[in-house]
């Protein structure tokens, strides 16, 4: 089954077995396409997979480390074909990805968010709270992870409103007006999770603000969160006392496979959309590891089209809690993410392309 007839289906609701199956034709298909079109890519294959781009199983399908993303240029596109160049979140002097998308994968990307979305804020756009301020978005044509990640979410929302201004800091005002025009019915909140901590809870003490009838969805700089002593579940029981707000979900994405997030389900586990899957590998062998076993994360996804994305180890740590639990719909392995991976490379993959190199 293809990309496209994998979004007919609501995005969390094929079962584990049954999707691997269906997804797996398809993977090979843009491994192939990728093996032509993109050379360190079909290096990689040939040194480390002995020249076969695609597997008879998930399992042993070929993945990329994503830091590669950071010192190589990979793309299955000509130049002329690039639309955008999207780049992830560094600390000033911090490499960062570069991914180059063209216009059929940003067509892909925006389908496969509108599947996944729908999923919980239902077909009709809804009003939308952007936890952020605007300028995060002004260059278009050289967009963070996070411009990206905003500029993106507006697409599924309307009557747009930045509860931050341009200096981040909070603007109860703007917040207050949005309310007044929308918050007797549902609406649509997003943000990264260190700002809406940051910039909403902690700096909304003492204001009241019902933002009862919002739908968030969250994601990101969980490490900052971790040195405040503040989980998931603490963050969501905090928003919830303050603001009333009580339909949160967390996701798990990256700028390396924009398109397909892994979202909050029950019991706060992260479960991919149909066109996508999770696999955990020991960290030492690389070898997939039983359900249940923490491990690297490899995340999988049939969006990419104009680079090789399709399938990439991660540097998180992860472990799957749960499989096709049903639950309002939601199929599929349940994640829950562990950290980061201990300073280290991930070396084999970048060594190939290095040693090939003119």
């Amino acid at each position: 089954m293809n990309f496209e007839q994998l979004l007919q289906s609501p995005a969390y609701t094929v079962p584990a077995r049954e999707r691997r199956d269906l997804i797996l034709q398809e993977l090979n298909t843009l491994s192939l396409h990728h093996y032509e079109y993109c050379e360190p890519y079909r290096r990689i294959i040939d040194g480390l997979w002995g020249g076969r781009p695609g597997a008879d199983t998930l399992n042993a399908f070929p993945y990329l480390p994503v830091a590669l993303f950071k010192s190589q240029t990979l793309q299955s596109a000509s130049p002329e074909q690039i639309r955008l160049t999207l780049t992830s979140s560094g600390t000033t002097g911090q490499a960062v990805s570069r991914v180059l998308v063209d216009s059929e994968t940003s067509l892909r990307q925006q389908a496969a968010l509108t599947n996944s979305l729908t999923h919980i804020l239902g077909k009709k756009r809804l009003p939308m709270l952007v936890i952020d301020t605007s300028e995060v978005y002004r260059n278009p044509s050289m967009m963070s992870a996070r411009g990206a990640g905003v500029l993106g979410m507006m697409r599924y929302g309307r009557d747009h409103a930045f509860a931050l201004g341009p200096d981040l800091e909070l603007d109860v005002d703007a917040i207050r007006s949005f309310l007044d025009r929308n918050g007797d019915a549902p609406f649509f909140m997003f943000g990264f999770t260190f700002l809406v901590w940051a910039k909403l809870f902690e700096a909304s003490a003492g204001q009241t603000v019902d933002l009862s009838n919002g739908i968030l969805i969250h994601s990101g700089g969980w490490k900052k969160m971790v040195e405040k002593a503040v989980d998931n579940e603490v963050f969501k029981s905090r928003l919830n006392e303050r603001f009333g707000l009580s339909r949160i979900y967390n996701f798990y994405g990256m700028v390396e496979q924009l398109g397909s997030i892994l979202l909050e389900g029950p019991h706060g586990l992260l479960y991919p959309p149909n066109y996508s899957d999770v696999i955990i590998r020991d960290p030492q062998t690389l070898m997939p590891v039983p359900h249940g076993t923490p491990g690297l994360i490899q995340v999988i996804s049939l969006v990419a089209k104009s680079y090789p994305g399709n399938s990439l180890l991660t540097e998180d740590l992860g472990v799957i809690e749960a499989v096709d639990p049903g639950e309002d719909g939601w199929m599929g392995p349940g994640l829950r993410i562990l950290g980061r991976l201990p300073k280290a490379e991930l070396r084999g993959c970048s060594d190939v392309v290095a040693s090939h190199a003119a």
